[in-house]
């Protein structure tokens, strides 16, 4: 794979990073909602810096921001323990149903997540981006990405919240990390390869525009 490395990077970075961080404070004994409130300083910071920046908002890291909001709140209405396991899960469904929603929208969430990851701050990578954002092709590839993130993530959660309400409890701590570990590695290979499609794209591109 030649590009595809950077944009997962960065989605690692909006997704993994805040839930990773939320997972191992929890796992060490701190509270549900200190533990959400401090896991969403990365997509905080990310958000803010890409608002400093370029005057636009990081999509999918506001959605995990938003997610981590409402998941501070439920912290006061759920004292069950089984509705505890599910509410955890709930923060991934509700991104996956934002990203999928996103794709049949004129800005699939995707698109501004992957671009300075994809065009890696070249100018003729950036301006081939800026001719080929339109095209058939390129569009689809932006919407298939969002389409593959967000059902894996929609499917991963429901996964879960099943799990949370016919599974012992004792075998849902462990297993629900399990699950989402297991289904981001799977959506980050399927990904990958359509990220891969895209900067080869603009790969050539620009090798034609030097050619011409």
């Amino acid at each position: 794979m030649t590009n595809n490395g950077s944009p997962l990077k960065s989605l690692a970075i909006d997704i993994a990073v805040p839930i990773g961080v939320y997972y191992g404070l929890h796992a060490l004994g701190v509270s549900v909602f200190l533990s959400l409130a401090l896991s969403g300083v990365v997509p905080l910071a990310r958000t803010l810096q890409q608002f400093a920046k370029h005057r636009t908002l990081n999509g999918l890291a506001l959605v995990v921001l938003v997610t981590n909001v409402v998941g501070m709140l439920l912290t006061f209405v759920s004292g069950d323990a089984r509705m505890m396991i599910a509410k955890d899960s709930l923060g991934s469904g509700i991104t996956g149903l934002v990203i999928l929603a996103s794709a049949f929208t004129a800005t699939p969430i995707m698109t501004k997540t992957i671009q300075p990851f994809l065009t890696r701050g070249k100018a003729e990578n950036e301006a081939a981006w800026d001719r080929l954002a339109g095209t058939p092709k390129f569009e689809a590839l932006m919407r298939r990405t969002c389409v593959i993130w967000g059902i894996g993530f929609v499917l991963e959660s429901a996964a879960r919240v099943i799990g949370a309400f016919t599974l012992p409890i004792e075998t849902m701590v462990w297993l629900s990390t399990v699950i989402f570990v297991g289904t981001f590695a799977v959506i980050m290979v399927i990904g990958g390869k359509t990220a891969e499609q895209a900067g080869k794209m603009i790969e050539a591109d620009v090798k034609h525009l030097v050619a011409a």
